[in-house]
């Protein structure tokens, strides 16, 4: 099969198309002939040598795919064999076939662009496991979101809008605010004009958030803790400005905030299955009906796999960026 490939870690110039051994599904696996995948910024740091896969995935790059399933593991149910599907990978998307846990595969309904769905499993699980579960969101609560038009951002937009929520976001420009504000932001905060805690408080009435979702990290956490109500709640998903911070440890304990995170990719089948079945029946059918829809940004081909990740490494992408593999 066709894949895209790396000999050496680098820039969005090592990528490069070639042909490998098509996958077969193990027992608990379906395989896809994968029709989009979608790209995440995690593919880049595998690409740059900062987040090898786990033991035992795919070391081709692409965390995501939507397609019809052509071949299934003795353990899987008959019925998945012929359905379109989207489908959170452990790794494997950049190719023509991909195989992955058959429970960890979403039904695309009638009527839904393979191309929306190649676009929804990563951000879906990151957000609906960050945002609800760990960071226990719910409705009437206020929320702050760094990088509000990328992927999460723009997911976490959706869902907290689904579910009740004032969603504030930071951008990098006014034209991404704009954006943000379009999807459904209350408040865009450009944090290259702005102070992004002062405008928090001005907004709230000095009152601020009671969830932070955090891709940032480093410096901005003690500024996000500034922004939480008491009894906040602060969940990281990134590290993009430094795995270290410096906190004031008495305060986290006068106003009582909780401070967590996560990865997703590390986690078990079985986590990842239980999730699974939770967004099949509380987020899915949001998508399903045509209610909310990803927010696109651009679609590369296959072969154009490097030009999509020097896109999302220059930040102009709101939205999601996806490939074209055998579209549909």
């Amino acid at each position: 099969m066709k894949a895209i490939g790396f000999a050496e870690p680098g820039g969005p110039d090592v990528l490069a198309p070639g042909e490998t051994e098509t996958p077969r599904p193990g027992p608990c696996d379906v395989l896809i002939r994968v029709a989009y995948a979608g790209v995440n910024r995690p593919d880049c740091l595998q690409r740059a040598g900062a987040y090898p896969p786990p033991p035992g995935a795919s070391p081709i790059l692409g965390l995501e795919v939507a397609g019809e399933v052509v071949a299934v593991g003795e353990e899987v149910p008959d019925t998945m064999l012929g359905q379109p599907v989207a489908a959170l990978t452990p790794g494997g998307g950049y190719a023509e076939y991909c195989t992955a846990p058959w429970n960890h595969c979403l039904p695309v309904p009638e009527g839904m662009d393979l191309r929306i769905a190649a676009a929804l499993p990563e951000t879906l699980f990151t957000v609906w496991h960050n945002l609800f579960e760990r960071g226990m969101a719910k409705d009437g609560e206020r929320v702050l979101v760094h990088g509000g038009t990328s992927g999460i951002g723009t997911m976490a937009i959706l869902l907290g809008k689904a579910f009740g929520m004032e969603m504030i976001v930071t951008c990098g420009a006014e034209d991404k605010c704009e954006a943000a504000r379009r999807i459904g932001a209350d408040l865009a905060i450009n944090y290259r004009e702005e102070d992004f805690v002062e405008a928090v408080k001005a907004h709230t009435g000095g009152k601020g958030v009671n969830v932070v979702l955090d891709m940032v990290s480093g410096d901005y956490v003690p500024r996000n803790l500034k922004c939480l109500a008491e009894d906040g709640r602060h969940v990281t998903i990134a590290v993009l400005g430094g795995a270290k911070a410096e906190l004031n440890m008495a305060v986290v304990m006068m106003r009582r905030f909780t401070l967590t995170g996560s990865t997703l990719r590390p986690r078990s089948d079985a986590f990842k299955a239980a999730l699974a079945d939770e967004i099949a029946a509380n987020a899915w059918p949001l998508f399903a009906s045509g209610e909310i829809a990803p927010v696109m940004d651009r679609t590369f081909p296959l072969v154009e796999a490097a030009a999509a990740h020097a896109r999302m490494e220059a930040g102009e992408h709101i939205g999601k960026i996806v490939l074209e593999v055998a579209g549909g």
